[in-house]
């Protein structure tokens, strides 16, 4: 199926999600149009906003006119992908066009916190579309563990580089530095209820 085709059924989607409960995603990965519930936890909505208020301050300085927003979805039409990354630096006039996705050539960096209930996505899937959409900084913050991956360098479909870190240490991402010391893991489920 093309890209326009899908990208229809996934504007359908959206359109459908609007009227159900709770909050909906709609993605484009490699098996077509995706609508997913979305469920964060607050300790995922934290580590977002501890991102984007950390990455804004410098991005003042190291790229003015850029911001690092959650939100937007990234397309880019000719490899068939749309996804929405938890968070992304982009220019911040992008959020004044029409339409709905940010294209992916306008995106310096994207930062998934990977989700206790489908952590293969951020590991397998977008490690692989991040760097064909040729994206140069994909963060990976996993609450489950504490760790966190730095990938760089695209190339061919799959970043040449991997840096990985605990939370506490001090992160460099491209040229920003991402404290990470407030970050929190999820909670382990309790067993047998109390």
């Amino acid at each position: 199926m093309d890209y326009a085709k899908m990208r229809a059924i996934a504007e359908e989607l959206g359109a459908y999600a609007e009227r159900l409960e709770g909050t909906w995603n709609v993605e484009i990965g490699p098996s077509g149009p995706i609508l997913a519930m979305m469920c964060p936890s607050k300790r995922h909505e934290g580590t977002v906003h501890r991102i984007c208020r950390q990455l804004n301050k410098q991005l003042l300085v190291t790229h003015p006119g850029y911001i690092c927003a959650n939100g937007p979805e990234i397309e880019h039409p000719s490899i068939g992908r749309m996804r929405r990354p938890d968070a992304l630096v982009i220019p911040e006039a992008v959020l004044d066009e029409e339409g709905i996705a940010v294209d992916a050539t306008q995106v310096l960096a994207v930062i998934e916190i990977v989700s206790p209930s489908n952590p293969n996505n951020d590991y397998g899937e977008k490690l692989t579309e991040y760097p064909a959409m040729g994206i140069e900084h994909y963060m990976i913050v996993d609450p489950r563990t504490g760790t966190i991956e730095v990938h760089s360098e695209p190339c061919a479909g799959r970043y040449a580089s991997k840096e990985p870190y605990i939370f506490g240490d001090e992160v460099p991402l491209g040229p920003w530095t991402v404290e990470t010391a407030a970050f929190r893991r999820y909670e382990k489920p309790v067993r047998g209820g109390r």
